[in-house]
């Protein structure tokens, strides 16, 4: 029973990981510097300029993705 208990709690767990996982965008502001920030922006005075409004699970996986977009120049 101790065993079933435990399986099922590392199900869940492994379920509800994903939605707990860090994620980084890469936005311009009205400046046209280009950051990364970790919640996505909500005003208009940034946009999101990674393709397809991807998202980075890491800020390094984001940094090196912002040395390839055009306009972080």
């Amino acid at each position: 029973m101790k065993a079933q208990i435990a399986l099922a709690g590392a199900m869940l767990m492994a379920v509800a990981a994903p939605a707990f996982a860090d994620s980084f965008w890469i936005v311009q502001g009205p400046d046209r510097h280009c950051q990364i920030v970790d919640k996505r922006p909500v005003t208009k005075e940034m946009t999101v300029v990674s393709p397809d409004g991807m998202t980075y699970t890491t800020r390094t996986e984001a940094e090196g993705a912002m040395k390839t977009i055009k306009v972080c120049d």
